[in-house]
């Protein structure tokens, strides 16, 4: 199967590419482009990624390009509930791989702070992004098998209200069903306001994921809210 093969929505962008290292480098280019005209036009960009291991090579690729990183905010669509030292926090993962080389000037609103309870800590999270550029300029997300995308995961109690269009909270706590559980996640009114929107997706399982998504409902696969313009779905085996 390959991604043209998918039913989408007409005004839905597609991009395939041979493999992870290229698809990788169109990325950090299209997001370098789109963060540029944003700083030509406002003064400055913000920029909201996804976590795990997949985006790596993009974040590697994206801190080498030229702009003025002292204009870009860079927050994260979800966090998991770790210290920042922790292997599994997400912040510490574009600290690591993209907040170097000409992206070291770049600033970062995290979501993860030290609270009671994981409630408090959304609760606190969605404070601080009251200093993040809004509507976010550009956001890149990545998907689960599952259908999940940013922490938005199937029978987490509290989805419905994550991804209502209505909704005033900007961060809410989630539970995801592999550890670590305690996630925080942007919700949907704040994620799918963004001006570009890109999902970046490998192997031939995540191509049947979303053909699967496109004939269910958001809250049984939550990356189904996210199909629709503006979205750019980049692709490789």
């Amino acid at each position: 199967m390959e991604i043209s093969d998918l039913q989408l929505p007409a005004e839905v962008e597609t991009k395939s590419f041979k493999d992870a290292a290229e698809m990788a480098q169109a990325q950090a280019e299209r997001v370098a482009r789109a963060l540029d005209v944003a700083i030509s036009e406002q003064g400055g960009a913000s920029l909201v990624v996804s976590g795990g291991r997949s985006p790596i090579a993009f974040f590697e690729a994206l801190s080498t390009c030229e702009l003025d990183w002292s204009r870009v905010q860079i927050s994260l669509a979800d966090e998991r509930w770790v210290d920042l030292s922790d292997t599994d926090s997400n912040e510490g993962l574009i600290r690591r791989h993209l907040l170097q080389n000409a992206a070291a000037e770049a600033q970062v609103i995290g979501l993860s702070q030290p609270a009671e309870s994981l409630e408090e800590a959304a609760q606190l999270a969605g404070q601080r992004l009251a200093s993040l550029r809004q509507p976010i300029d550009v956001l890149v997300l990545g998907m689960g098998n599952d259908g999940h995308t940013a922490s938005l995961f199937p029978d987490s109690p509290l989805l419905a209200q994550a991804l209502q269009r209505d909704g005033t909270a900007s961060c809410l706590p989630m539970h995801a069903p592999v550890k670590p559980q305690q996630r925080i996640t942007m919700t949907y009114p704040l994620l799918a306001a963004a001006r570009m929107q890109m999902l970046a997706i490998q192997g031939p399982d995540k191509l049947e994921t979303l053909q699967q998504a496109l004939r269910l409902e958001p809250m049984q696969m939550p990356i189904r809210a996210f199909l629709h313009s503006p979205l750019e779905i980049y692709w490789c085996p």
